[in-house]
């Protein structure tokens, strides 16, 4: 408290309970995620409810920890090309029955056929769609999160509003330019 009864500023936006909870959170809601996703075709749930369990849980640790932490110690940079390719799996996916002169959206093997099984995961067409929606999903949401956390940061920063909007795309453009 301070002078004239009003609470003192806090220093950090999150407590040390906050992180905590994060870290210990992690792990769990991935796995509930991954559960999701191969549990979705058969029962209730599917790819995109499991990208927006993961999403959610990369979203905590940004807000637990801030985005330098989380860059540090999470694969997030290139999870703009993992929604692509999700996008890319499930489109190959849907179009499968049209190569085959099937309708769109047709899943093999057909009803009654023999499924390949690894463990109990059936391997079926409706599995892969998933896995291209989940991509998707979490792939744009933590992009999206990603991008937000930077633009914030530069903003904090002082860096003027049209460098903070255009910096990643310069920094990835000089970097182009030195592999080439």
């Amino acid at each position: 408290m301070t002078e004239g009864g009003k609470k003192a500023p806090v220093e950090g936006v999150t407590s040390t309970l906050t992180q905590v909870i994060a870290k210990v959170l992690l792990v769990p809601t991935l796995m509930i995620a991954v559960a999701t996703l191969f549990k979705g075709y058969a029962q209730t749930g599917d790819g995109f409810s499991a990208g927006v369990i993961a999403a959610l849980a990369i979203v905590l640790q940004y807000l637990a920890f801030g985005r330098e932490v989380v860059e540090r110690y999470l694969p997030v940079q290139g999870l703009g090309t993992l929604s692509w390719l999700g996008l890319l799996l499930a489109l190959g996916v849907a179009a499968v029955g049209l190569f085959r002169g099937d309708a769109l959206f047709t899943h093999y093997p057909a009803p009654g056929a023999e499924v390949i099984h690894i463990g109990t995961v059936e391997v079926i067409t409706a599995v892969l769609f998933d896995v291209g929606i989940f991509l998707l999903v979490f792939g744009y949401a933590v992009g999206a999160v990603r991008i937000i956390a930077g633009v914030i940061q530069r903003q904090e920063s002082g860096e003027p509003e049209e460098e903070a909007v255009y910096h990643d795309t310069e920094e990835r453009l000089a970097r182009r330019e030195e592999r080439a």
